[in-house]
């Protein structure tokens, strides 16, 4: 188990280490003079250089890299040019929302798919079966930002049981910050859910073919008995990497579900911030976003160590 998990961290460090030097050579190197990216075209030569000697950019590649990592490392994440705030603030206030999201669409997820991907294993070829896989189809087929859409109609505008957008912050109350985040957490889920069911359903229709399957049956057990207590565990190793890659996806990839709801969250300020030009809010955001990312895929590997205990033997 400690060599798995060194190698893990091995490998954690050195993603984090190719991902920091990667979005700055994209963001900061690729363009040229940020500053000059940032004022545009008609940007005066003087301006230009109150901007550069403002955001420390008068140093060369390595030592401005080695200054935006050690800030990070830190917690200091610069200085936002549009908005003359510290962009760690602006983060965290927008992560308050974009990551109860996230989780609140995962959980989503995991209760809707992992029992209709087992209901269907266990009615493989029966009318059940057919019927997940055809709305699976349809919901892997349907955009999400459609899926808002229509959610807003019905529960917004016709029966007036959610808002149409917006967040009344948390310090509004729990509950109604929740109910603001119920119909743009659905939208999310919905697609994923529709995966993780297709990827459930597979994996266990697999498991349910090997031998120690039939030999549980052989000893008395009951169908359910068989895939509760043996396969839905060996099943559980394929669910897992679509999990963690969909956690992923639903804090980095809610851009457009925050657009259709307003809500001021991640997405939304890369968003607004591209269109600004604030390198440095893009920057300090997407390498938050890489990390998560990444950070999400070593918790899983040591899911697979908890879930499959041969991985727990050091070779």
């Amino acid at each position: 188990m400690i060599s798995y998990l060194t190698k893990r961290l091995a490998s954690l460090f050195a993603s984090l280490l190719v991902a920091s030097i990667v979005i700055f050579t994209v963001i900061e190197v690729i363009p040229g003079d940020p500053a000059a990216y940032m004022l545009g075209m008609n940007a005066r030569a003087d301006t230009i250089a109150a901007l550069r000697s403002e955001l420390g950019l008068d140093g060369g590649v390595l030592e401005r890299y080695l200054a935006w990592v050690g800030g990070m490392l830190v917690g200091d994440f610069g200085t936002s040019y549009t908005y003359r705030t510290p962009v760690a603030d602006m983060i965290a206030d927008r992560l308050w929302i974009s990551l109860p999201l996230a989780l609140y669409a995962l959980c989503l997820t995991i209760v809707i798919a992992i029992p209709t991907g087992v209901f269907a294993a266990s009615r493989r070829g029966q009318a059940g079966d057919y019927g997940i896989v055809g709305a699976t189809q349809i919901g892997v087929a349907i955009p999400n930002f459609w899926f808002a859409m229509i959610l807003i109609l019905i529960f917004a505008i016709q029966l007036r049981w959610f808002s149409a957008g917006g967040f009344p912050g948390w310090e509004k109350g729990f509950w109604l910050s929740v109910k603001a985040l119920t119909l743009p957490a659905i939208a999310l889920a919905l697609p994923q859910a529709a995966i993780l069911t297709r990827v459930m359903r597979s994996s266990l229709i697999e498991v349910l073919g090997e031998d120690f399957m039939r030999t549980a049956r052989a000893k008395g057990l009951t169908s359910w008995q068989t895939i509760l207590h043996h396969g839905l565990r060996n099943a559980l190793i394929p669910v897992l990497t679509i999990i963690g890659l969909q956690f992923a996806f639903l804090l980095a990839g809610g851009i457009i579900i925050e657009q259709v709801f307003a809500l001021p969250g991640l997405g939304r300020l890369v968003f607004q911030s591209i269109s600004q030009r604030d390198l440095i809010v893009v920057e300090s955001v997407v390498m938050l976003l890489v990390f998560a990312v990444i950070m999400t895929n070593f918790l899983v590997d040591l899911a697979y160590a908890v879930v499959d205990p041969r991985l727990r033997v050091a070779r």
